[in-house]
């Protein structure tokens, strides 16, 4: 189906601390895109500026983020009139699905060119600020009852048979790779300055094992406030600070289309796929989609020469490391989101960003990303690097 579909370009603000002094704290979130999409027309010329679709990955559509920020700020950046504005909800997987969107769209030859990504300012827009009925539902059957992300990845966890130890080493194991990837030019390549940031805020290289270790587990009360969606289960609490993604701010857009419809592309789409999964064992919907989309492909883990998968907190990365037959040392390279932040609406775009730059500093050909969100959602991608394009030299 994604066979004529490429990506023109992507590219991703550092991820600045959710709290007033952030670094990107200041910036309103159509400023955020804005930023992206100056950064592509330098990059890509003015094919940016005339695209037949914007389409924005957003959680937290409330505040500073609501009133449909895809419309907002396809006007804050001056974009045509005629461009469609589409804001996309799918929680975690909410900017890859924006990606996927686009990629559909031009594949079916309804449009040529698109911009697509995702934005979450969440020191304007916090957490749940959008104080959604659902989240606290009692009425609701205990299965489809709001469960916090870091509540399921405990649940999880218990469930799987992953212990602390485990979940140390991948967080120890992210922090130490974003440090080091923050003096490598190649891996940085496709992220922005923004704001008063040049580098990711959230990273903490001082990171050891002992210090990991050391952390108590930090969410074991939220076992009796949502004793009602666990059908009073209990189990021990493993999560620590050091297991969850930091709260964010950030932006990623990519540029997709159809062949000859901007300049020399990075990399051509191969296959998208979504899938959705049981509640209960929330935050394993990108493993489905995974697999959707390695066999829409036709490939398998062992093809991909480097992979972002989403560190939406230690267990994910945990039993994926466990469970498939992927080699670590192409995984999340630069590190992943329990060094550097989950800016939820943004993520699937910024992972999309750093794969590309991940495949050119390797010479490498085929690529996946794959995000995975609370509730049963989760997203996937599989791209092919273009050889002799304007970025190999990176």
């Amino acid at each position: 189906m994604a066979n004529g579909v490429f990506l023109y370009d992507a590219v991703r603000t550092p991820r600045g601390k959710a709290r007033p002094d952030g670094g990107l704290a200041d910036l309103s979130p159509q400023e955020l895109v804005r930023g992206q999409i100056t950064a592509l027309a330098a990059r890509c010329g003015d094919a940016v500026r005339r695209p037949e679709a914007l389409i924005l990955g957003c959680v937290t559509q409330s505040g500073a983020q609501g009133g449909h920020i895809a419309m907002l700020a396809k006007l804050h950046a001056g974009l045509p009139d005629t461009v469609a504005a589409h804001s996309v909800n799918n929680y975690c997987a909410s900017g890859l699905s924006a990606i996927g969107q686009a990629v559909a769209r031009v594949a079916s030859g309804e449009v040529a060119l698109a911009l697509a990504g995702g934005v979450e300012s969440m020191s304007q827009s916090p957490f749940l600020g959008d104080r959604a009925a659902f989240y606290s539902n009692d009425e609701l059957p205990p299965r489809a009852r709001f469960v916090p992300p870091v509540l399921a990845a405990d649940r999880l966890a218990h469930d799987e048979g992953i212990g602390r130890a485990d979940l140390d080493a991948v967080a120890v194991a992210s922090q130490q790779r974003a440090a080091v990837a923050e003096s490598d030019s190649a891996l940085q390549y496709s992220r922005i300055a923004t704001g008063r940031l040049t580098g990711e805020e959230c990273i903490r290289p001082q990171t050891t094992a002992e210090s990991v270790a050391a952390m108590p587990a930090a969410f074991g009360e939220l076992q009796d406030i949502y004793a009602g969606a666990l059908e009073n289960r209990r189990f021990e609490p493993l999560h620590a600070i050091a297991h969850a993604p930091p709260v964010c701010d950030g932006a990623g857009l990519a540029l997709v289309g159809s062949e000859g419809a901007g300049p020399a592309p990075r990399a051509r789409v191969l296959a998208f796929a979504e899938s959705g999964g049981d509640p209960a064992a929330s935050l394993t919907a990108g493993f489905s989609a995974m697999d959707k989309v390695l066999a829409r492909a036709g490939l398998n883990l062992a093809d991909m020469d480097r992979v972002e998968f989403m560190e939406a907190f230690a267990v994910t990365i945990a039993k994926f490391l466990r469970d498939r037959p992927v080699d670590p040392a192409r995984v999340n390279v630069a590190g992943g989101h329990l060094a550097k932040g989950h800016p939820m609406g943004a993520s699937g775009a910024i992972l999309t960003s750093s794969l590309l730059d991940a495949l050119d500093a390797s010479d490498g050909k085929y690529g996946l990303v794959v995000l995975t969100g609370a509730m049963g959602v989760g997203a996937a991608m599989i791209v092919e690097r273009m050889t002799g394009n304007m970025n190999n030299s990176a």
